[in-house]
Order: C-alpha cells, then structure tokens, then sequence
C-alpha cells in the first residue's frame, strides 16, 4: 500500500505548483490517471478535476481553475508513458471533449480484470479490496466535483482513485502474461482509443432510440429528424437531450405526426413551456421528415421484431458463448452480448465476437453455427 508523503493528494490550483508537478511527468513509464467530471446539468462532461499518480506521490490538478494546462497534457498525452486507467471510456470522452486528443497508449483495469474473471463491471474500489487487500473510503461517490472550494475529504478521495492504480495494474498484468491473455487486454484497451467511439453525429443518434428499426418507415423518418434536430439543440445549449426532448416523447411524436403546435399540446407528452418554445421546429421538422421520405431522399426498411424461433436461435449462439466464456472464467458478456448475437442473425459482420483474439475463440464457432 502506497504511503502518503507531503505531496500525496496535493491540490494543484496554482500555475507555478502547477508548472513544477508537470516537470516530474517527464520520462515516467507509467502514468496512473482519472478524472471527475460534472455532466448532470449539461451535453457534454465538465472536467473539474485531473489525478496523476508518480511512484512518491499524487497530484490532483484542479481543471476549474483559470491556469494554462498546455504543459500538464503535453506530459500526460506523452506516448512514452502508459496510461493506467480504471473504467476508462467516461474519463478519455471528457479528456477528448477538453484536449481534442486520446492520451495513449492505454490499460485499462476493468478491462484487464475481466478477462481474469472479475465482473465485467467490476468497480475500482472493489478490485482495490480483492487484488491488494485495500479497503477504500467510497463516501464521495456521488460528490459535486464542480463546487469549489474541495473539501479535504473530497481531494483525499480523488487522491485514492488513482495512488493504486499502478499497483493493481502489475498484478493484473503478471496474472494476465502467466495465462496468455496479456495480448488481448492490450487489444481491447486500443480500441478504447477510437476518437469514432466518443460523441454522437446528430445524423445517428436516432440508432440510439429503443425499438425504432421494428416501427414503419414513415415513423422512423420522423423520429430520425427529430433525434437529430435534439441532439444540435442539446449541443448549442449545452444541456441533456432528455431536457430538450424525452426518448418517450420524440417517440410520441414520431408515431402520430401532429401537424401543428396545437396538436402537440393535445398530445400531453411534454411540458407547456417546452411547446411554447420548441413547438413550431418540432412541427417543422416533422413536415421535412415527410417530405424526404415521399420524394425517395431518404431510404428506410422496416426490420421485423424477432420471431420465437429468432430468439431460439439467439439462445442457441448463446449457449456456444455461454461454454467458451465458462471455459476461460470469465463472463460470456466479454466474448458477446446477446445484442451482438441478434446482430449476427441479421447478417451483421462488423461485429466485436468477429475481430481480433474472439474471432478465434468464439466467432469461428458462432459463424460455423449459423
């Protein structure tokens, strides 16, 4: 267990305590890193706070304060040094969203226990328990990382999310190199590193919606408009989509079509003031969804809901899954979902199971079984 020293959990708000943490990130090897973020209120995460740990030290670096961070990325997205990170697709959105760069090369924890048999999810602080016997404080869980001043609870426990991390990661990875998994947790923590992964294109976030592909053309097209006319609006004002547009009602409004701002308010399935605001553009937007999809600008098919004997067959692939996961230890979630195996039925061929070390280990037997 690490022992704290003067610097450990140090807040780092000013630009000269800043600038002489920076100059011990040169050279390292490897880097613990997290973040805490705020994303509650808003589209996109806030980054409030940054925590690299060094082998004598940890430095939390207030990301809310008015200082020039040009120095602390250049040393953290430094490709000599690997990243140790637990969890890590929230953390590399907001550091995406913030620097416009992925920091790479990438190993990931979660990713790297998984594959030794912990839960696919497995939280830090209960990997921390399990691997080394450390039993961390989780009081600040659900802490407002944007409030300032920080409490010293709080820095001490963004301090502990990351002063085990290079610990934890060496045990994982001597345990992942004597069972011959090493090469697939570097695999898959690369993958994590596909700026494709983050943020969503206003021209698909209709694929995020439940069910739409079973619904008629003429719904999809709407709901498509809409999804994409919420996600810009969303981004402009940089609030939660839910806020600008509820899952439940754009799917309302796809499915009826009102054809003016009286008929939404009929509806009863958003707020008055949200009508009053965003009616006229949601009507707008509906009559150009209409209008595509009569005049062959857009080309939409509506996929059946599976059958009995498609979730038969589903349940079988599963089965082949189920066996190979047991084989390894580990979770059958890791080799394939169930809504990677539906997709399989489809003819889907871009598929996780597909590629790299599964498709050895379970896609030549899935495709084999089709």
């Amino acid at each position: 267990m690490r022992m704290p020293t003067p610097d450990h959990g140090r807040l780092l708000d000013r630009q000269d305590d800043l600038g002489d943490a920076c100059a011990h990130l040169s050279g390292v090897a490897e880097l613990p890193l997290d973040t805490e973020f705020a994303r509650t209120e808003t589209y996109r995460p806030r980054l409030c706070l940054a925590q690299v740990a060094l082998p004598d030290r940890v430095f939390c670096v207030d990301m809310l304060a008015p200082l020039d961070f040009a120095s602390f990325w250049q040393g953290v997205a430094a490709p000599g040094a690997t990243k140790i990170m637990h969890a890590a697709k929230q953390d590399l959105e907001v550091l995406l969203l913030r620097f416009g760069q992925l920091p790479g090369p990438l190993f990931d924890t979660q990713v790297a226990a998984a594959l030794l048999g912990h839960p696919a999810q497995a939280g830090y602080a209960t990997l921390v328990a399990a691997e080394l016997g450390v039993h961390l404080d989780k009081s600040q869980t659900r802490t407002d990382w944007s409030r300032r001043p920080l409490t010293s609870a709080q820095i001490e426990y963004a301090a502990n999310d990351v002063a085990h991390l290079g610990e934890l990661a060496g045990r994982l990875r001597t345990r992942l190199a004597g069972c011959g998994r090493e090469q697939w947790a570097l695999e898959d923590c690369a993958a994590l590193l596909d700026p494709a992964l983050y943020g969503v294109r206003p021209e698909s976030a209709w694929e995020r919606l439940p069910g739409i592909t079973w619904q008629s053309p003429l719904v999809q097209a709407r709901a498509r408009r809409l999804a994409a006319w919420r996600e810009r609006r969303a981004d402009q004002a940089d609030r939660p989509r839910q806020w600008i547009l509820a899952d439940q009602a754009l799917l309302a409004l796809a499915g009826t079509g009102p054809v003016d701002v009286a008929a939404i308010e009929e509806l009863d399935v958003m707020p008055r003031g949200a009508v009053r605001n965003s009616g006229a553009a949601i009507v707008t937007e509906l009559r150009a969804a209409e209008a595509d999809l009569a005049d062959g600008r857009v080309q939409i098919t509506q996929q059946e809901r599976p059958a009995a004997t498609d979730n038969g067959r589903v349940k079988q692939l599963g089965t082949l899954v189920q066996k190979a996961a047991a084989d390894l230890g580990i979770a059958a979630e890791i080799l394939a979902t169930r809504a990677e195996l539906a997709a399989l039925l489809r003819g889907a061929s871009e598929l996780r199971p597909l590629r790299g070390w599964r498709r050895e280990v379970i896609g030549t037997t899935l495709l084999a079984a089709l």
